[in-house]
């Protein structure tokens, strides 16, 4: 890849040391490139904080591509929502619960358990954060996105496919 020029945007997960392997692997000058990081490259809805954040990158930054970028040997890829959802107060939850499943259309009936888990196939939560973005309807058109798997060990990236 060679877009030396062009301003691009990276959601990226948590781990540490990508930023150097992507620019690397992309060859877009580190002063082009601006990062977003999340626990997962997940976009649990399309107006959410995550997706916020990318709308203004492309608007104030001028951004031409993003990627969405999954490490593929992440170490701790689940969160164990059981004891997350053992909290101590459990009114809490049941109405964090019950708010999720009633009051919110972007989160189609999904539960507190389903909001807070992360996918454990990180090419399927690429696939899906790739498709939300293109969809969005103050997403312009022109602008490229891509879904990557990156190997932090090796080094290597590989195209998610479509």
């Amino acid at each position: 890849m060679n877009h030396k020029n062009k301003k691009a945007l990276f959601l990226t997960d948590m781990e540490i040391g990508l930023e150097t392997i992507l620019q690397q692997e992309t060859n877009i000058s580190p002063d082009n490139m601006l990062f977003i990081q999340s626990y997962s490259p997940d976009i649990s809805h399309p107006y959410g904080d995550i997706m916020r954040s990318i709308i203004l990158a492309i608007y104030q930054e001028n951004v031409e591509e993003i990627f969405v970028v999954g490490t593929k040997d992440k170490r701790n890829v689940s969160v164990d929502i059981q004891s997350l959802l053992s909290l101590k107060n459990k009114n809490k939850l049941k109405t964090v619960d019950y708010l999720l499943r009633n009051c919110k259309p972007e989160f189609s009936g999904a539960g507190i358990r389903d909001w807070l888990d992360v996918s454990e196939d990180i090419a399927d939560s690429v696939k899906k954060s790739v498709e939300i973005i293109r969809q969005h309807p103050l997403v312009p058109a022109d602008v490229k996105i891509h879904g990557l798997l990156i190997n932090k060990q090796l080094g290597e990236l590989a195209a998610v496919n479509q």
